[in-house]
């Protein structure tokens, strides 16, 4: 019996996909997996890349890009886990953020699915880790803006569920489709996710269907890195009109009889932060350069048993051996010195304004940034 199946939808991102294949070997251990990667037409030598390292993994390559949703259908279909996870090729996971939830769910019944604790590469929580249904008053309060102004609230913070602690387990609405756990049945019976969204908004509509089924959604504080996380992308024109757009998709299957409202907040919305976004670009061209980042210009920590390979194939010359308490970093660790369970939990555990993290991939003497190119 398979214990579970791993989908990875991949698109230009071919040494993170290699770190993540790499993290998700380490976390397979003891369980009984198939890993699929499915390549929406990257264009380059990624899926050739990784197949000459993880002959194990079953690889569909797309001849156009048909987008998340029908990508990960394609796994879901022919999933024989009783478990699936939805994985993004940007991630870092642990041997416990994949253990820990098949635990978790074999001893709750209810329980459909399961997110994670996720944090960015410098170990910063993303809010996207867990949240509440859009429905049009929690969309009202997010976009404009009452859910920033008033944190901690119930009532105006849903979206994010920020009053919510992220260091405990809790039920929740929605699970990002970065990392979600799903049982096969369930995830079969629903219908995977809805073609209908391309990008966005498939992890929502996916959450509120098993819902729908009868099934709770948990959020469980186990930790993994999301190199690419929505914060990343909020500025981007693209991700505005492309995440609200979903928004509309949403009300329209889910929220018919309030369309009369819910359509010209979303459409507001969309409006107001196409200005937002415009005035901010227009302002970082007319007012002074911003100081710049206190990690700019920081030492260099390098975490390794062998050192002097790390320094050159680096061109390092001058380092610290140990994160210093205070102050601002440059922290290099060799994932040949540390398991990438150790990997994360350093990266959390300093994680602080003004210290940035990179994950010195041995294999091919890379340095894996939260800055870098995803090519």
């Amino acid at each position: 019996m398979i214990d579970v199946t791993i989908i990875i939808v991949n698109y230009r991102v071919k040494y993170f996909l290699e770190q993540t294949l790499r993290s998700v070997q380490e976390a397979i251990d003891g369980l009984q997996a198939e890993v699929y990667v499915i390549d929406n037409n990257s264009g380059d030598d990624s899926i050739e890349h990784s197949r000459q390292l993880f002959p194990w993994v079953k690889f569909v390559e797309n001849k156009k890009n048909v987008g998340f949703a029908r990508a990960n259908n394609q796994g879901i279909v022919a999933a024989q886990g009783e478990f699936t996870l939805i994985l993004n090729p940007d991630t870092v996971v642990t041997r416990d953020s994949v253990h820990e939830p098949i635990a978790w769910m074999r001893s709750h019944a209810d329980c459909g699915a399961v997110g994670v604790r996720m944090v960015d590469g410098n170990g910063v929580f993303l809010p996207e880790s867990k949240r509440a249904f859009p429905t049009p008053w929690v969309s009202f309060c997010k976009i404009f803006g009452l859910s920033r102004l008033f944190p901690n609230s119930p009532m105006f913070a849903k979206y994010h569920l920020r009053y919510l602690s992220d260091r405990e387990p809790h039920q929740v609405d929605i699970l990002s489709g970065a990392f979600m756990l799903c049982r096969t049945q369930l995830l079969q019976q629903v219908g995977g996710f809805d073609e209908d969204f391309f990008m966005y908004g498939e992890d929502i509509d996916l959450s509120y269907r098993m819902v729908k089924a009868g099934k709770a959604n948990w959020f469980l504080p186990v930790e993994i890195i999301h190199y690419k996380g929505e914060s990343t992308k909020k500025d981007s024109m693209r991700y505005v009109r492309v995440f609200y757009e979903a928004m509309l998709i949403f009300y329209r299957k889910h929220y018919p009889r309030y369309s009369w409202i819910g359509y010209p907040i979303v459409q507001l919305g969309v409006a107001l932060r196409a200005s937002m976004a415009m005035l901010k670009r227009l302002l970082k061209r007319i007012l002074p350069t911003k100081s710049p980042h206190p990690a700019n210009n920081a030492p260099w920590v390098i975490l390794s048993d062998n050192r002097a390979r790390v320094t050159m194939a680096t061109g390092l010359n001058h380092f610290k051996t140990a994160i210093p308490k205070e102050g601002p970093a440059q922290v290099m660790i060799d994932d040949a010195t540390y398991s990438y369970s150790d990997i994360v939990n350093i990266i959390s555990t300093h994680a602080r304004r003004g210290v940035e993290f990179h994950i010195f991939s041995s294999a091919n003497e890379l340095i894996i940034s939260p800055k870098m190119s995803q090519s």
